[in-house]
């Protein structure tokens, strides 16, 4: 029975197993969009914020212009990027929040955020005041959860403060029910994956800090113990990583233009050294990162031979789905949750991964058809051959 539709793609019931999925209502070719959304709430990441990646508080947007963003990522001090006007940042757009001097993009970001959650989450003077109770929880999520995060706190206070915000906490709260849930013995293994063997004793002093400064009588079960990990283990295992960068929309801009052939191999033999030099000074650490809740993505099933994929084309925190092959009317819509390099590994690696991370054994095509290999995971492998190899010589 289908649960929602909105365009072209509906949400229904696939079994008991992996329950909702994203179904094809029309056809699609490769490379045709198949839906745009925003998420319900995002936020970025603590440890992206602190090692000065510059985003919009509301949309994630990257603020830097690609070349400052390029001159800090590369610590080249002097680095100029040709063809200046394929930067569309504008800095002379950005409005700070009166009261705590958080940037936004825009006047409408900033309007957005206060009324939804940022009247109750603003810190005015007290910004930089780690003895703040909200301070005191962000200076305790730094120092658990070290990069790279895969979630944040502040998404979960965000969370409460939209709840708290609301006119109709019930339509928000319904909202976030839509999101998958887990049994009790998963959300402590989420748990332990996001915070560690002293998951427990972690969970509580976040509890009590966020009871402290968020407390709200409309959502009382979210902040007993269970009702808190339940509420961890929602965004652990629903929340979509985002990123934004100045750089990667001035490098797509540059790609786009019609330009002299000599002009065209000089502008991508800059690119190509800029990320070189990017990758040796920051590694994969390049966009403004953070993780959001997306209604229609979250239904989007995992496939280690995906049709379809996660793209986020406007530098902010609005995500495009993407056909990876022709899709017809019927068809699940499936993405892939593992990278590209995960993607090539074996399936008892594969399976491995999707396991701890995920809490579910994949049984797509391609596991299915690969069922007959020894449970052994591509590392394991990798020694074996060089064991063989070493016999050999």
């Amino acid at each position: 029975m289908a649960t929602d539709q909105v365009q072209g793609v509906e949400v229904k019931v696939v079994n008991s197993d992996k329950g909702k999925g994203l179904f094809a209502c029309q056809a699609f070719k490769k490379g045709d969009q198949i839906f745009e959304e925003v998420p319900l709430v995002c936020s970025q990441f603590l440890w992206n914020e602190f090692y000065k990646y510059e985003a919009c508080e509301f949309c994630l947007k990257s603020l830097e212009t690609a070349e400052n963003m390029a001159r800090r990522l590369t610590s080249i001090s002097t680095l100029e990027l040709p063809q200046k006007q394929n930067c569309t940042v504008r800095p002379d757009q950005y409005i700070c929040c009166p009261h705590c001097q958080v940037v936004y993009c825009s006047k409408e970001c900033m309007e957005t955020a206060w009324k939804k959650y940022h009247c109750t989450l603003c810190m005015g003077s007290s910004r930089e005041d780690e003895s703040h109770p909200l301070g005191m929880l962000q200076v305790a999520w730094r120092n658990i959860h070290f990069p790279p995060e895969s979630c944040s706190i502040m998404l979960l206070a965000k969370m409460i403060c939209m709840v708290k915000q609301s006119n109709d906490p019930e339509a928000v709260l319904k909202a976030f029910s839509q999101f998958t849930n887990s049994t009790v013995n998963e959300e402590e293994q989420i748990m332990h994956k996001l915070l560690g063997p002293q998951f427990k004793e972690q969970l509580e002093t976040f509890r009590s800090m966020v009871m402290l400064s968020l407390y709200d009588e409309h959502i009382p079960q979210w902040f007993t113990y269970e009702g808190f990990q339940s509420l961890f283990a929602l965004i652990g295992r629903n929340g979509q990583g985002i990123g934004t960068s100045s750089i990667s929309v001035w490098c797509q801009n540059c790609d786009a233009m019609d330009l002299h052939p000599d002009e065209r191999i000089s502008i991508d033999s800059f690119i190509d050294q800029l990320y070189v030099d990017l990758e040796r000074e920051s590694g994969t650490f390049l966009n403004c990162e953070g993780s959001g809740l997306y209604s229609m993505q979250s239904c989007c099933n995992h496939s280690c031979v995906p049709n379809a994929e996660v793209q986020f084309p406007h530098n902010c925190h609005k995500l495009r789905v993407v056909a990876l092959e022709d899709i017809v009317p019927g068809e699940e819509i499936c993405i892939s949750y593992l990278d590209g390099c995960m993607l090539e590994r074996s399936r008892h690696s594969r399976q491995k991964h999707l396991r701890d991370n995920y809490l579910f054994n994949c049984k797509c095509i391609k596991c299915q058809s690969q069922c007959d290999e020894p449970d052994i995971t591509s590392s394991e492998e990798d020694e074996e051959e060089e064991d063989m190899e070493a016999e050999v010589t």
